[in-house]
């Protein structure tokens, strides 16, 4: 990920937080991966209009289920994977979600993220995972 980028996904997660700070509104940050080319605008098809979608680079997207618990992030996430299943004709998109937690940096975000991901990726019986995966 490129310098830009980094900056990029960093302002958004502060500005996240920050609503979060002056509103009390929560979110959940989403990493998802797919192997196929989709272009920004036929992603946020998929997505709901509150949510916020960032292309972090040709194959990973940084998604902010906005005023969304992680609970209700999980579903949202099933309901992208089914969208995407149907548009790619596979079963190749994943999606990290990590907890709401002000105190974690956007770097700390986005390492977890990666994290999640990788474990998700090692096994075939799982498309979406929390930071349960990796703290256990």
């Amino acid at each position: 990920m490129g310098y830009d980028s980094v900056n990029e996904v960093s302002a958004l997660i502060k500005k996240t937080y920050y609503t979060y700070e002056r509103f009390q509104l929560y979110a959940t940050f989403a990493l998802l991966y797919h192997e196929e080319p989709i272009s920004v605008v036929e992603l946020a098809k998929y997505i709901r209009l509150s949510d916020q979608l960032m292309q972090i680079d040709e194959h990973h997207y940084l998604i902010v289920f906005s005023f969304t618990t992680q609970d209700n992030a999980y579903k949202a996430a099933q309901n992208l994977l089914y969208s995407l299943d149907k548009h790619f004709n596979n079963h190749t998109s994943f999606i990290a979600l990590d907890s709401f937690d002000v105190s974690k940096s956007p770097k700390i975000v986005l390492r977890r993220l990666e994290q999640i991901l990788a474990e998700i990726r090692k096994s075939p019986y799982h498309r979406i995972e929390t930071e349960q995966i990796i703290e256990n």
